[in-house]
């Protein structure tokens, strides 16, 4: 199972209250995480990546094992610690500003 903490509000549209778990066959990926999320909580489609071209929101962020993986390819296999659950993946609202 891997580990995904979202920010606040995506955890009250998907009303969950915390960490969520989801299964994922084959690689861990960005995209087979964000997948299996997606078909868990449908509620979250379109909300952390475009419903046409998947790819991540402006201000939306992924982190795991405190590196920031936004700018990976989303088929670049997680680190290890992620695949095996040690590791949360990260979703982060990020922040813009003055």
């Amino acid at each position: 199972m891997i580990r995904v903490v979202l920010p606040a509000h995506l955890r009250a549209l998907a009303r969950v209250g915390g960490e969520v778990s989801v299964e994922v066959d084959g690689d861990v990926t960005q995209r087979s995480v964000l997948d299996a999320l997606e078909s868990r909580y449908p509620v979250l489609r379109g909300t952390i990546r475009d419903h046409v071209t998947h790819r991540r929101r402006a201000y939306v962020r992924f982190f795991a094992c405190e590196r920031d993986l936004s700018h990976d390819t989303p088929d670049v296999p997680l680190p290890p610690a992620v695949a095996t659950g040690a590791e949360p993946f990260l979703v982060v609202g990020a922040m813009s500003g003055g």
